[in-house]
């Protein structure tokens, strides 16, 4: 039986668009991540998959690819399904949280802390639980 991850994904992109939002997919990068390697944070990248950041989106059921610009420069990106830890909205933190396996991680954290974004086409990552005051929107985890 097919995951039902990649049609989860796809439903919360969906969703941000229709309500105006900036959805945002969290990867824990690893071989397979094709993502520009100076902007990969403690094994993690956080990307703008909305309609205005992206070119070409294709969002399947086993990987997500587009064209983007890191640092003014085009890159294209392909991250398998399996990578994806959350999908959510930049503005309020609405969205959804899958489980990443370790197992399946390889350490790809450069040695020299990653140079800023220019722009803010690189978002941080979504805050903690611990970080969020109270009352505000939190992820689901999808197990």
């Amino acid at each position: 039986m097919q995951s039902t991850k990649p049609y989860l994904i796809r439903a919360i992109h969906e969703w941000c668009a229709d309500q105006g939002f900036t959805p945002y997919l969290s990867v824990k990068v690893d071989a397979a991540t094709r993502v520009p390697r100076e902007f990969v944070k403690d094994g993690e990248i956080v990307l703008n998959v909305g309609v205005e950041a992206t070119h070409q989106l294709l969002m399947g059921n086993e990987e997500i690819s587009f064209q983007a610009r890191f640092g003014g420069k085009a890159f294209p990106v392909v991250v398998p399904i399996g990578r994806v830890m959350a999908i959510y909205a930049r503005e309020n933190g609405d969205g959804m949280a899958f489980d990443v396996s370790e197992s399946e991680a390889v350490d790809v954290t450069a040695a020299e802390p990653a140079p800023q974004a220019a722009d803010d086409s690189i978002p941080p990552p979504a805050p903690s639980a611990a970080e969020r005051p109270p009352g505000k929107p939190f992820l689901t985890r999808v197990k």
